[in-house]
């Protein structure tokens, strides 16, 4: 046999999708990335020996491939998820980070935490149950954090002797709550995670389904369109000057850029200050480059002396973000303590560092039916609602429909420096 040479040009150049799963408790989020990951042939053969053995000691009479993620104790002895747990991938084609979250209500802020950076989310639905609160809860939340590509992948399809009609229902069902979803690209298959039907090779159980496998889903799907090429939003994170005699002069300014592209030779203006000028170098890794875009991380070198500092942020001349003190944001409530009108917190947004006072709780939203509820004094863990917010400085945003990078940003207890919410900015 041919020995396979590893290009390592190559696996660095190949594209990443980050994904994540969501569902209720026991539709088979685990076990569908265990499955994913054994059957595409990404663990070692002593780790699916160690996941045998212990499946024996648990007397189950089959290889529980849950057991990859499900690293906690109390998850393996509750045989749930708890925590996010991350795992990492890759095949010919892509490389993958994935998010395996929880399905309980009170983890619903560790799936936000997973989906904040994700490209694709697959929702998981039991068969035989179908369409469920979480599901929905799961599906909104997936929404709002601008999630485009979903993959509803009906698990547990054994259970249902393979029934076209089960899957049918349940389709119809998922579309009738998803036509007030933002998400442009909903995916179904029907699967056994359990069994691996139709999550890397097709089912045979099932010849009614046409459609394509996850793996091969998660391989081709359409993601370099769902990055912002336009609004060039680069925040400065750290100023560099080396104080050294050959680099007497030298002042560069870190960070990652957001959004959009970057060129030598760019007119920009530095907000807030106002100030304009031209973008004289880009740097990376001690290498001048013809231009930068999302999300490379590299340093910008300017024609001109300008006070900058971390928190500022390089934009287009002619095309600026919105600036504002009073922001209007959907949130979703981690913390403890419920969220009241008038509670002040420090927030932190690209690399600015503010505080904020809530003014007003617009609504909650009922998760089942997507409905207002108006007359909420408060929002507790967990939920989701409308406020405005008014910060101590100015933040440079866009709407997060418009940029993920520079609309949302995190509200942290000043008391326990705990993350208590996570906001994205409305138009």
């Amino acid at each position: 046999m041919t020995d396979q040479i590893f290009d390592s040009n190559s696996y660095l150049n190949m594209e990443l999708l980050r994904f994540t799963t969501a569902g209720s408790v026991d539709d088979g989020k685990s076990t569908l990335i265990g499955r994913l990951l054994y059957d595409s042939k990404s663990i070692f053969e002593d780790q699916y020996e160690n996941i045998r053995a212990t499946s024996e000691r648990r007397g189950e009479n089959f290889v529980n491939l849950a057991l990859l993620t499900d690293g906690l104790r109390a998850e393996r002895e509750q045989g749930i998820t708890i925590d996010v747990a991350y795992r990492y991938f890759s095949t010919p084609k892509r490389k993958f980070i994935i998010a395996d979250t929880p399905g309980h209500i009170q983890y619903t802020r560790n799936m936000v935490t997973g989906a904040s950076t994700a490209n694709l989310a697959i929702i998981l639905i039991d068969a035989r149950n179908g369409v469920v609160e979480q599901t929905r809860r799961h599906s909104l939340i997936a929404s709002l954090l601008g999630i485009q590509h979903l993959a509803v992948c009906i698990n547990k399809m054994d259970l249902v002797d393979h029934s076209k009609e089960v899957f049918d229902n349940i389709v119809k069902d998922y579309r009738e709550f998803a036509s007030r979803l933002q998400a442009k690209d909903i995916q179904f298959i029907p699967i056994s995670a359990l069994n691996g039907d139709n999550v890397v090779t097709r089912s045979v159980n099932m010849p009614w389904y046409e459609g394509v496998t996850l793996l091969y889903l998660l391989e081709t799907v359409y993601i370099a369109g769902d990055i912002n090429h336009i609004d060039a939003r680069f925040p400065v994170q750290y100023v560099i000057r080396p104080y050294k005699d050959e680099f007497h002069d030298y002042r560069g300014y870190a960070g990652r850029l957001s959004s959009g592209v970057l060129r030598p030779g760019d007119k920009v203006a530095i907000l807030p200050s106002g100030f304009t000028t031209t973008i004289k170098a880009i740097e990376f890794d001690g290498e001048q480059l013809i231009e930068a875009y999302a999300p490379m991380s590299v340093t910008v070198l300017i024609e001109d002396d300008i006070d900058i500092s971390r928190g500022d942020m390089i934009v287009r001349e002619n095309n600026q973000p919105q600036i504002s003190q009073d922001i209007e944001v959907m949130v979703c409530w981690m913390g403890d303590k419920p969220l009241q009108a008038n509670g002040k917190y420090a927030i932190k947004h690209t690399t600015k560092d503010a505080r904020c006072v809530v003014k007003e709780i617009k609504y909650q939203l009922d998760i089942s039916t997507l409905h207002r509820i108006t007359d909420q004094p408060e929002i507790n863990m967990n939920d989701i609602g409308r406020i405005t917010i008014r910060t101590t400085a100015p933040l440079l945003y866009d709407s997060y429909k418009k940029n993920r990078e520079t609309g949302a940003f995190i509200m942290i207890d000043e008391g326990t420096n705990v993350t208590v919410g996570a906001c994205i900015i409305l138009e």
